[in-house]
């Protein structure tokens, strides 16, 4: 039935998928509730074996590939997003590090590790002046010279999971204007959390809470050195968003169904499923979420069979049309449920905000859809127009 299409993962990825997707039910209410990661959430999320999902084989991992991440990715966004962005953040960072060895051994090494042993690690770079660090400029954040090692200080913003995390993978200014990676160790004397996330719009599971450094200090070994970007950076973590959202647009499809199937007026003596527009709004929503997966699934594979900066504007148009799906989805399943979808007897009110935090992640619409179009047309930013890629 095309509500449940493969999901082209083997086993032991499904094995560990779903053990997370299970942990994220069993913990989503209450953390929504604490609008927080739970002490309980994080060690069930640590326990799922999840972290291992995208390290290569070579270093104990499951080594999923990017289409494979998406179909993973996508069943914990419908689990719960907000809790899923929390293994979404762990799981891009060591994607992309490893295949675009974006950072020195030492540092994959930890990060390896880590992931083995099921701890948490996310990149922590937006900052309450900067915004996101997509955008271009220096961090406030500063990394002074300390004998062999450094010292961070700052404050890093929407830290997804601040309180569940082990390890933080920090972006710092040097004196001298350079831009370094730090890997700090969450309880590193110094390290602090600060509570900003209490009463946000969406993603309340999410504890994307305030991180503080304070002198904080890191060995050189555990610094990496400014480095060229890369374009696995942007593939895992748009792939990431994408497929998180893209899972939330598919638990509102589910949740109207049911609703569609056990609603009965007494007015009409029949569910309203039997509606033609009903039936026409669970068709619209199943077709614009199922193109947007198959466009997100065929940008991956793209990237699988040749993971280079040509494959990345697919991803990008990917991600936003992605997100763009899961609100539209979302806010068509509330228009259909009417004022019972008001209430908390169903999800649909919590999933059309989680829906629209997508569009807050880069890359923009606007930036998505143009790098796309750019490359089909062969005008990238610089030079004569040349033959563009074919959309997959």
């Amino acid at each position: 039935m095309l509500r449940h299409l493969p999901t082209h993962l083997d086993p032991e990825m499904q094995a560990v998928t779903d053990r997370a997707a299970s942990a994220i039910r069993t913990h989503a209410e209450a953390c929504e509730t604490a609008q927080d990661v739970t002490p309980e959430a994080a060690a069930a999320l640590r326990a799922s074996g999840y972290t291992r999902l995208t390290l290569p084989r070579a270093s104990r991992g499951l080594g999923a590939s990017l289409e494979a991440y998406a179909a993973a990715q996508g069943e914990l966004g419908e689990a719960n997003a907000g809790l899923a962005l929390v293994l979404a953040m762990h799981t891009h960072v060591v994607g992309a590090a490893f295949q675009g060895r974006t950072l020195p051994d030492p540092l994959l090494a930890a990060l390896a590790q880590a992931s083995v042993e099921g701890r948490l690690v996310n990149a922590l770079a937006s900052e309450p002046e900067l915004g996101s660090p997509s955008r271009g400029g220096l961090p406030r954040t500063t990394a002074t010279p300390d004998g062999d090692g450094w010292r961070v200080t700052g404050r890093k913003t929407w830290a997804t999971g601040a309180h569940a995390l082990n390890l933080a993978l920090v972006t710092a200014a040097t004196p001298g204007g350079q831009v370094l990676r730090l890997l700090v160790p969450m309880d590193a004397p110094g390290v602090g959390t600060e509570s900003t996330w209490a009463g946000a719009l969406a993603l309340r599971s999410s504890g994307s809470h305030d991180v503080t450094f304070r002198g904080v200090r890191v060995p050189g070994d555990h610094a990496a050195p400014p480095s060229p970007a890369h374009p696995a950076s942007s593939a895992w973590f748009w792939t990431a968003i994408a497929a998180t959202y893209l899972g939330v647009g598919f638990a509102a499809l589910e949740a109207l169904i049911g609703y569609a199937r056990e609603r009965v007026p007494t007015a009409l003596g029949q569910p309203i499923a039997r509606l033609p527009r009903v039936q026409e709004h669970v068709g619209r929503m199943a077709a614009d979420l199922h193109a947007a997966r198959a466009l997100l699934a065929g940008a991956a594979r793209t990237w699988d069979a040749a993971p280079t900066a040509d494959s990345v504007p697919a991803l990008a148009a990917a991600k936003a049309h992605a997100t763009n799906a899961a609100v539209g989805a979302t806010d068509l399943a509330l228009r259909t449920a009417g004022g019972a979808a008001l209430t908390p007897a169903l999800p649909l009110a919590r999933l059309l905000r989680d829906a629209r935090a997508g569009l807050t992640h880069p890359p923009s619409d606007e930036v998505g859809y143009a790098s796309l179009g750019a490359a089909l047309l062969g005008t990238g930013p610089e030079g004569p127009p040349r033959p563009g890629p074919r959309v997959p």
